[in-house]
């Protein structure tokens, strides 16, 4: 069981990582309304019109909805790994009633950012919510402290998911689940080769090395390996990308390569996917 988060080593962030989410603070970038970081479950907005600000912010939180849902945190202690602001933190709170939240993030910068954003939460409920700086691969936790633990859209950062996912055993007690929400490359698909090579060459994030290419079955088998039952794969593609790529289309020009997520969907080289599991 590791010390407490004072008595734990400041976390190694990775370069792409720390200029992203510190100086560069992607979550002040137009397209992350809301302050949420993430691309967006669009089941329940009608595309075929003009899209509002407040249809992106509700794809960003039915995002975390579609989640939480499939962890079930009411009446339990929750832990988000990759909290950002802690805007999916605070509508869990609001909206799932667990007995406790937690937000970890390898990022002080995004911390520091979360405690002001959430601070009325914080001051009102000082024993249900906390922030802690940590990396997915070493979690300044208890053993078998949480009963659900789950993380959106920051699977794709982590270097080692092996690690991340024994973590999550450990952190979790028996029964309770866990739930990865993110974006891996498509694996096995006839004709489609070097999956990780065509992303690189066609998204800015996979060149850069601040998205990781791996396909999605690399999480589901530590999942395993970490002693995890029940593990179940699905695709959320269809509710992710079409919305994404028309509220891209908002400020960027077909061709440029943030337009290229939908098109490297469309040729079957990369997809989102809800992957979820219980601890024995």
């Amino acid at each position: 069981m590791p010390g407490t988060p004072e008595e734990q080593p400041a976390p190694v962030v990775r370069p792409e990582v720390w200029e992203t989410y510190g100086p560069a603070d992607l979550s002040a970038v137009p397209v992350f309304a809301g302050g949420f970081i993430n691309f967006g479950y669009w089941q329940a907005v009608d595309l075929e019109r003009p899209l509002s600000q407040g249809d992106r912010i509700r794809s960003e939180q039915d995002l975390y909805r579609h989640v939480l849902d499939a962890v079930a945190p009411a009446g339990g202690r929750a832990v988000e790994i990759g909290c950002g602001l802690g805007r999916g933190c605070a509508l869990a709170l609001e909206e799932y009633g667990p007995t406790q939240m937690t937000g970890v993030d390898i990022h002080p910068q995004q911390l520091g950012r979360a405690r002001e954003a959430n601070s009325r939460l914080l001051d009102a409920r000082p024993q249900r919510l906390r922030f802690v700086l940590g990396a997915a691969e070493s979690l300044p936790l208890g053993d078998a402290e949480f009963d659900c633990l789950y993380s959106v859209e920051a699977a794709q950062h982590f270097p080692d998911l092996p690690a991340f996912a024994r973590e999550a055993a450990r952190v979790l007690r028996p029964g309770g689940r866990v739930a990865v929400a993110s974006f891996f490359s498509v694996e096995g698909v006839e004709g489609v080769s070097a999956p990780a090579e065509r992303l690189a060459g066609m998204l800015d994030s996979f060149a850069s090395g601040l998205d990781i290419a791996r396909p999605v079955s690399r999480l589901g088998e530590a999942l395993t390996d970490a002693g995890f039952a029940d593990v179940r794969t699905a695709s959320i593609g269809p509710q992710v990308w079409p919305g994404w790529d028309r509220w891209l289309a908002r400020l960027w020009e077909p061709g440029t390569w943030p337009r290229n997520f939908h098109a490297a969907w469309e040729q079957r080289i990369l997809d989102y996917y809800l992957v979820t599991a219980v601890r024995p």
